[in-house]
């Protein structure tokens, strides 16, 4: 399977945005993609107030997104922002194609480092697996990454290649724990996971707000955690092709996820009553 990392720079502009959609989106179709992953915030960056750009998944910009993945024949995954009742927003994947048409809030918010996501955005509550080319992706955003069991449940239901679609915050370490949380994502669901951020801004941005902009370094993984593919800082078209026969060999000789729940049930056996 081709698939296709968009690290881009988004504007505060929903609509400048939607050209990169179409031009990255073009190109990875050329390419001879069937998956192009973008960025978190992919619609407006970070650093700006979130609920004046929101707008609903039947809105203008997600059916422009639409229009685009189905002019290009390719499944297109893409973040944006859409209301939430309580008048923050949700911080969405929208994912659509000639087969496909689903979305995913997050779940985990990105309260750290000493940014507050909650007051902004309102948490998810589902998991999301989506099946493109008969493959099956599970659908994870940013902070989600940090937490390995939402990789493990994604690949119970299925997911053969698991999506992270980032705006990592800017500091000391983070590139490192960017990647290095990717590929440890990888083995832990023993999936392909394309980790794909905004590309670093520059250090007059990155250093002038505590919201997360980006720090580039997208990556694939395979299920042993190898780095199949990766990308600088500078925003670009990543391609890369994936075995996606390699998940079953992976799983029945590392067999992490089947001893995860045959030790599981031991535990429970054994727990006292």
């Amino acid at each position: 399977m081709r698939i296709a990392l968009a690290q881009l720079l988004s504007d505060t502009d929903p609509a400048v945005n939607l050209k990169l959609v179409e031009d990255y989106t073009r190109r990875a179709a050329d390419a001879g993609a069937r998956l192009v992953a973008f960025p978190e915030g992919t619609m407006c960056r970070f650093g700006v107030p979130l609920a004046p750009v929101a707008e609903p998944l039947d809105g203008a910009w997600a059916d422009e997104v639409r229009r685009i993945a189905q002019g290009a024949g390719i499944t297109v995954l893409a973040g944006m922002f859409t209301p939430a009742p309580d008048g923050r927003v949700t911080n969405t994947i929208l994912a659509t194609g000639p087969d496909v048409d689903a979305h995913y809030h997050k779940i985990h918010m990105y309260d750290a480092f000493g940014f507050a996501e909650s007051e902004a955005v309102a948490p998810g509550r589902e998991p999301v697996v989506i099946t493109v080319d008969g493959v099956g992706v599970g659908i994870t955003l940013c902070y989600d990454v940090r937490f390995p069991a939402l990789y493990t449940e994604l690949a119970d239901r299925g997911a053969q290649l698991i999506t992270v679609h980032a705006s990592w915050g800017a500091g000391p370490g983070k590139l490192e724990q960017w990647t290095l949380l990717a590929r440890a994502r990888a083995l832990d669901s023993q999936s392909f996971v394309a980790a794909v951020d905004q590309g670093y801004p520059g250090d007059e941005l990155a250093t002038s707000t505590k919201a997360p902009t980006g720090v580039g370094g997208s990556v694939v993984a395979s299920p042993l955690g190898e780095v199949v593919a990766a990308a600088g800082d500078d925003p670009q078209l990543l391609v890369t092709d994936i075995d996606i026969d390699r998940v079953a060999p992976t799983r029945e000789t590392l067999a992490v996820l089947r001893n995860r729940s045959e030790f599981a049930q031991i535990d429970k056996a054994e727990s006292p009553r």
